[in-house]
């Protein structure tokens, strides 16, 4: 299972991209809230309460990376589809 995830920030917020796949195998993908988005086969769970989701629900929760990559502007995550767990 992935171990390397990109974490996206932008000034007020931020988002890790997650395959669907990964969420699915953890059994989590009906766990993740509205406030995080999708696109493409991704999810990218905010960071406030599903990203701890996928951490908490992860068997080598230690040694998970995070590739962070950070803009000044308001990143276009925020115009994804919001998460429905019916997308899932």
């Amino acid at each position: 299972m992935k171990k390397v995830f990109d974490y996206y920030t932008d000034p007020g917020h931020g988002w890790v991209k997650v395959p669907m796949n990964t969420l699915k195998r953890l059994n989590i993908q009906e766990k993740i809230t509205g406030h995080s988005y999708w696109r493409k086969g991704f999810a990218y769970l905010e960071e406030d309460c599903d990203m701890a989701r996928l951490i908490n629900a992860h068997p080598e929760k230690k040694l998970l990376k995070f590739n962070t990559h950070h803009s000044n502007k308001s990143s276009r995550i925020r115009n994804y589809e919001s998460y429905k767990t019916e997308l899932a």
